[in-house]
């Protein structure tokens, strides 16, 4: 499997390229996206605004007034956070993002160009590169049995996973990432799947 950091994400695109550095698999990066963001917040520049505590927005951002952003979380330039989206926390929205009506972000990371415009829900979860995810697609991240998620028998000692996915990658309506699907770069997803760890090739 080509599930390495490496693999999936071109690290010139995001603003966590340092942070991501420092793990081998993107799912070790999950215990730490929160704490990170408030190491870089005070070398933010003037471009950056706190318009809530530990909610940083690019002065750029196009912010629906229903939007309710819990920090700590970044939102950078260009981007665009449409009607009643919810960030519950340890988000990082990269440049040129569209967060789309009712969508829910929770602990994850974000790359330059992802696209989640319509009653998405990504938790704990990497998505890359102008990945894009159609209406109604689910990251889950929590097994039916609430037991440690397993990728391709390797222990990520964690409860919650959700979905890592490859730079411009795309997901058609509809779908469902099960915890710890992964999905490699460019790839094609129809509307109405169910991906799995075994079957993220889909």
């Amino acid at each position: 499997m080509n599930d390495r950091i490496s693999d999936l994400f071109d690290l010139d695109r995001t603003a966590a390229r340092e942070y991501l550095n420092r793990f081998v698999y993107p799912w070790e990066a999950l215990g730490g996206i929160g704490q990170w963001l408030l190491e870089i917040f005070p070398r933010l520049g003037d471009e950056y605004r706190e318009i809530a505590e530990g909610v940083f927005v690019h002065r750029s951002v196009s912010l629906s007034r229903t939007a309710e952003l819990h920090g700590p979380c970044l939102i950078g330039a260009g981007s665009e956070v449409r009607s009643g989206a919810l960030f519950r926390g340890s988000v990082l929205v990269g440049k040129n993002c569209v967060i789309g009506n009712s969508t829910e972000l929770k602990n994850c990371i974000l790359f330059d160009g992802v696209q989640v415009p319509h009653f998405n829900y990504v938790g704990d979860s990497v998505l890359g590169y102008r990945a894009h995810l159609g209406a109604g697609v689910i990251c889950a991240n929590v097994r039916l049995d609430r037991g440690e998620v397993v990728l391709h028998g390797v222990p990520t000692g964690r409860r919650k996973v959700g979905a890592f996915v490859g730079d411009r990658a795309e997901v058609g309506c509809n779908s469902v990432l099960a915890p710890g699907t992964v999905l490699p770069r460019d790839a094609k997803i129809l509307p109405l799947s169910l991906l799995t760890p075994s079957r993220e090739r889909g």
